[in-house]
């Protein structure tokens, strides 16, 4: 009599597996759904390190994105991890994380990273738009609507009681061009151009943008900024675009000219700003990004008349979408697929 073979049970993340009866077809189960829905994450261990950010609630929705991986917030001396989501997280936690292999930022500026010693193995990604796009959008619409529709102006005209009409502004005198032209930038252009603004923007490389008069390097920038009244500053903050709104630059655009900066403070030079805007070349400008933030209560931004200053709100980050376009990449990454946002360390972006 043949003695029955005993089909060892291996533990897994979705419960224990039996040997297939391989007579008839296999029946999927509720496991075999989820496993092919989310991959297998049994054994992955993401850190999540957040800086002035409450971690408990990416720790509940990555856990609920990815089950059967152990999602935990770091603290110094914690187990190696696989992937990490993080923001501004401090160097002690890259240098106890030998084993990363992929490094999530919150948010689409990476220059807080790139400072970091990094090792060249891991893989810094951000997110590409998780939400942020269409809040620029509005932020930079509103902005530029404001200025042309001198809305400012009506409302100091209504604080003071006065009922008062200003002559209509042509769009065509008011072209704005955009610096940046990544997943932003592009939004923001089409928005933009929606209201029927002539647009341009400029990018490293050539872009393609429908509706949107293109240029590229360093040797257009001085064509782009002369064809320029209202500049929306979108750049990622690198070395070489550090300071790029100075006098040299702001001066080439056009008399009149309006500066809208949602990148990052250190794009712009504060004293060149303000001297453009004292000499009456710059006709104003919205900011909502600065050097040091929050704003220093003694800085000169906050009392100028012609600048509006915003407490650095034009794209939040919207936790939800996040979490679900970084467990989509990591399932991505477990198939073997190729992500959007993987960041070049030698561009900054």
């Amino acid at each position: 009599m043949r003695r029955a073979t005993r089909w060892p049970r291996a533990p897994s993340c979705f419960g224990s597996r039996t040997r297939p009866d391989r007579s008839r077809p296999a029946r999927k189960t509720a496991s075999d759904v989820d496993r092919g829905r989310l991959g297998n994450n049994c054994g992955m261990r993401i850190a999540v390190c957040l800086t002035e950010q409450k971690a408990e609630p990416w720790l509940e929705g990555l856990r609920a994105a990815l089950p059967g991986a152990e999602v935990s917030a770091w603290v110094p001396g914690a187990a190696p991890a696989d992937h990490a989501v993080v923001w501004a997280p401090p160097q002690a936690f890259i240098d106890e994380q030998p084993a990363l292999q992929t490094l999530f930022n919150i948010g689409a500026g990476v220059d807080a990273l790139i400072k970091l010693r990094l090792p060249p193995s891991l893989t810094v990604v951000r997110l590409d738009d998780a939400g942020m796009a269409v809040q620029m959008a509005e932020y930079v619409c509103h902005a530029l609507i404001r200025h042309f529709r001198e809305f400012d102006g009506y409302e100091a005209d209504t604080a003071q009681g006065r009922w008062s009409f200003r002559k209509p502004r042509a769009r065509s005198e008011f072209p704005v061009g955009i610096l940046g032209m990544g997943v932003l930038g592009r939004r923001v252009a089409q928005a933009v151009a929606g209201f029927e603004f002539p647009v341009h923007g400029w990018s490293r490389t050539p872009q393609q943008v429908p509706g949107v008069r293109g240029y590229a390097g360093d040797a257009q920038l001085p064509q782009f900024l002369a064809a320029t009244r209202v500049l929306v500053c979108l750049l990622p903050l690198t070395p070489a675009t550090t300071d790029i709104l100075r006098h040299e630059t702001l001066s080439q655009l056009q008399p009149g000219g309006y500066v809208i900066n949602v990148a990052r403070g250190a794009h712009l030079v504060d004293a060149d700003l303000l001297a453009l805007l004292d000499s009456g070349h710059l006709a104003g400008a919205t900011l909502d990004v600065f050097r040091t933030e929050p704003l220093p209560a003694d800085h000169p931004f906050w009392q100028h008349p012609k600048i509006t200053v915003t407490p650095h709100t034009s794209a939040r980050t919207l936790r939800d979408e996040s979490i679900a376009q970084i467990a989509g990449k990591i399932r991505a990454l477990q198939r073997g697929e190729p992500i959007a946002g993987v960041v070049d360390p030698a561009r900054g972006y």
